[in-house]
C-alpha cells in the first residue's frame, strides 16, 4: 500500500511537498510500521492494539486521498482506493481473529 500511496502522491503539486504529500506518506508508512511493532510485542493484546492503530492510520490515508481528489490533484481513477480497501479488509480480519468472542 505504501508504494501505491508514494506513487499517487508524487503527482501532487510542488506546493504540497511539505503539506498534504508529506502527511499522506507519513500516514501510509505508519500502517506497516504499527503492524510490525505490534507483532514484535509478542502479545496478543498488544498486537490487536497496534493493528487498531494501523487501521486508524489507514483511515487517515483514505481521508487524505479524498482531499487530494477534491483539491484536483488527481482524479478518482488514479487514486489507491482499491489497495486501501483491501488493506482495511485484511486488518479487520486480523483484528477479528485475535479478539476473543464476547460472552
Amino acid at each position: 500500500m505504501c508504494i501505491e500511496v508514494y506513487r499517487f502522491s508524487s503527482k501532487f503539486p510542488d506546493s504540497e511537498r511539505f503539506g498534504l504529500q508529506s502527511h499522506i506518506r507519513r500516514a501510509a508508512v505508519s500502517v506497516p510500521s504499527n503492524i510490525a511493532e505490534g507483532f514484535g510485542r509478542q502479545n496478543t493484546n498488544e498486537m490487536t492494539r497496534f493493528l487498531r492503530i494501523a487501521r486508524g492510520s489507514l483511515f487517515e490515508v483514505r481521508t487524505q486521498v479524498l482531499l487530494a481528489e477534491r483539491l484536483g490533484y488527481c482524479n478518482k481513477d488514479d487514486s489507491p482506493h482499491t489497495v486501501i480497501d483491501e488493506t482495511d479488509r485484511v486488518l479487520q480480519g486480523l483484528i477479528r481473529s485475535l479478539t476473543p468472542p464476547s460472552s
